[in-house]
């Protein structure tokens, strides 16, 4: 598994360098990029073009650029006006320090920042203009209306709501899943890989998207804030439903299972060492926070 030390590197190198009158801008983006995490999209990106022949390095800007993406959509979904969280990552919510109208401009700041950092001089010409662009078409269609914004826009209409198992499942593949996807899936076309190994990649992301979606309604019940780094019981508080109160905490360990064995299952389509994807995989199901 990739150094995630040498990802965040990469990622602080992108911010706008010599911003005067947008210091403000700049240093929004930066809290929020610097808040950490587990780095999984960029580090699944990474990983597939390994797997799939390619040089790592190669892959970077478009790991960063999945980050960058994932960052603008926490930064966004802590606000007020939409899941209204003070806390993210053990650290105050980007808003609660910035203010709401400059953590909404971070994020979109951020979202275009992802697109450049795709489509700059340096990265066509490591890479070629036809990766550069499939890359940017994979990432718009899993992060826009269809993917991350369409999961959110489910998430907000069911609440207070009755939301069906197949609404649930359809809001995470999008939600969380979308980028799992755009992650996985660009790191194959950076690898040049084929429609076969492109199609597995998508349903290791689908299977363990949705894990990691059910484990993170198993710790909104079990776990608690200091673990978590966040507000904890949020979808009782605004009564959503979600897996746990469909299914209950051990039919959603048994389907979390499921869904782990079955994106490591989907891996036996590539021809190199998968090892580090399953691990990940396995990891994923059974971390704590």
């Amino acid at each position: 598994m990739f150094d995630v030390i040498e990802i965040e590197k990469a990622l602080y190198s992108y911010i706008p360098d010599g911003a005067v009158y947008e210091k403000k801008l700049t240093q929004s983006m930066q809290y929020s990029l610097e808040a950490g995490g587990k780095r999984i999209r960029p580090l699944l990106t990474l990983e597939f073009a390994k797997l799939c022949g390619a040089e790592p390095q190669k892959a970077l800007p478009f790991a960063c650029a999945v980050e960058m993406i994932h960052t603008y959509s926490l930064i966004h979904d802590d606000l007020p006006c939409m899941d209204n969280d003070d806390m993210r990552r053990g650290k105050p919510s980007n808003h609660k320090v910035f203010g709401e109208d400059t953590a909404l401009l971070a994020g979109d700041a951020l979202q275009s920042l992802a697109f450049e950092t795709m489509t700059l001089d340096s990265t066509v010409n490591s890479v070629g203009a036809e990766v550069a662009c499939k890359c940017v078409n994979i990432l718009s269609n899993f992060c826009g209306t269809l993917g991350m914004v369409g999961g959110q826009v489910i998430d907000l209409e069911y609440e207070n709501k009755k939301a069906s198992l197949d609404i649930i499942t359809e809001m995470d593949k999008k939600k969380t899943g979308g980028l799992i996807k755009a992650a996985c899936m660009m790191g194959c076309v950076v690898g040049n890989a084929g429609k076969a190994e492109i199609k597995a990649a998508e349903r290791y992301a689908e299977n363990i998207g949705l894990a990691f979606q059910i484990v993170d309604d198993i710790l909104d019940v079990v776990s608690t804030e200091q673990e978590l780094g966040k507000p904890i019981g949020s979808d009782v508080e605004n009564n959503k439903s979600n897996y746990v109160t469909e299914l209950g905490i051990e039919e959603c360990k048994k389907l979390v299972d499921k869904l782990t064995n079955e994106a490591i299952e989907s891996l036996s389509v590539f021809n190199g060492d998968s090892s580090a994807l399953s691990e990940l995989a396995l990891k994923l199901a059974s971390r704590k926070k």
